[in-house]
């Protein structure tokens, strides 16, 4: 049987997926996207790389190109496990990432051939662990802490449907293993993350497993969509991690930066040590929209490392790596850029106290 924390893992990607939705990724899911670089095995979608080829569950594509870049492919993978994702995830993405980022190889035929920089985000619903985070920043792979607060709902959405889908499990016919390529092509077709004619047609029986775990999926797949107005943000500072900015409600923030796409923000931190998490919010706006976010643990244990410091370190960490916080979206006008300001000398100069 199929580990239920392999089941969480896999409906955090989706759902990732779904809440990612207009962060400028594309979802792609076959090899007629792209036949020189992808390859579909069946239902399962591998990338070339220069040794080998690599299984991908998630792979998104950025909508445009970056200056003095390539085009850049995101791999998304998701862990949901009791315990802070360890250093072996870590290395494995890594060793993908530079495979694949090396796959180009000279050669007699003259053909043009487009290339891509690849980039990894490992996402995890327990944090990671201290050498993991070291071994992350030292190769440039994306970590991501969905264990705050933020992410409670999701999380427990996440936990109760694989329950039932664990439990359904048992209506399998003897030798038959989870469909998990079905499964994925079921939550994807329900929420509108990848062309309906490039999804795969898995084959599960008819029977009480597939009328259980499609009512288990329609039912998660209901819930996502009725929080409709949820959508997970990538904000892009300076500095060597990326910020998952969750909001209850993204309509007041665009609102807002639609009116001023370049503005100031104040930067609160809430909480100690690894439990903190930190809010944005505009500056001279007090409630127009709030932003929630975590920073890497051994961020974290560094502001809280010395007693009577962690003021002066919060400040610190705000003005060296928090100070600009990019922010993209896609829309039916194309691609939107924001850019979130913290300016703590102008704060102080408006007369508001220093954050």
């Amino acid at each position: 049987m199929l580990k239920d924390s392999s089941l969480r893992g896999y409906l955090l990607e989706e759902s990732l997926a779904w809440l990612l939705r207009r962060s400028g990724y594309r979802l792609l899911v076959h090899e007629n996207q792209d036949p020189v670089e992808l390859i579909s095995e069946g239902d399962t979608l591998r990338v070339r790389g220069r040794g080998a080829l690599h299984q991908v569950d998630v792979l998104g594509e950025f909508t445009f190109t970056p200056a003095f870049s390539m085009p850049v492919r995101l791999f998304l993978e998701a862990k949901y496990e009791q315990k802070p994702c360890g250093l072996e995830k870590v290395r494995n993405a890594h060793g993908v990432l530079h495979d694949v980022n090396e796959n180009f190889m000279t050669g007699p035929e003259t053909r043009p051939r487009q290339r891509y920089t690849y980039s990894y985000a490992l996402f995890s619903a327990s944090g990671f662990t201290a050498n993991a985070q070291k071994y992350a920043l030292a190769h440039q792979i994306s970590l991501v802490d969905l264990s705050g607060a933020s992410f409670t709902w999701l999380l427990g959405h996440i936990g109760t449907t694989v329950q039932s889908l664990f439990k359904a499990q048992q209506y399998l016919p003897q030798g038959v293993s989870f469909p998990v390529n079905w499964m994925r092509a079921e939550l994807r077709r329900a929420l509108g993350t990848s062309p309906l004619h490039l999804l795969p047609q898995a084959v599960v029986p008819d029977g009480r497993f597939r009328r259980a775990a499609s009512a288990a999926l329609a039912e998660y797949s209901e819930v996502l969509c009725s929080r409709s107005a949820v959508e997970l943000l990538l904000g892009f500072p300076s500095a060597p991690f990326v910020l998952p900015l969750a909001t209850d409600d993204h309509e007041r923030f665009l609102q807002y930066a639609e009116a001023r796409p370049d503005h100031t923000v104040r930067i609160k931190r809430r909480g100690t040590g690894g439990s903190a998490e930190w809010t944005l919010s505009p500056a001279d706006e007090v409630g127009a929209y709030e932003l929630a976010f975590k920073l890497p643990e051994h961020i974290e244990d560094w502001i809280s490392g010395v007693e009577g410091k962690e003021r002066r370190r919060t400040v610190e960490i705000k003005e060296q790596f928090l100070s600009m916080i990019t922010l993209y979206r896609v829309d039916g006008a194309g691609v939107r850029t924001y850019r979130l300001r913290y300016e703590a000398g102008s704060l102080s100069r408006a007369g508001a106290p220093l954050p």
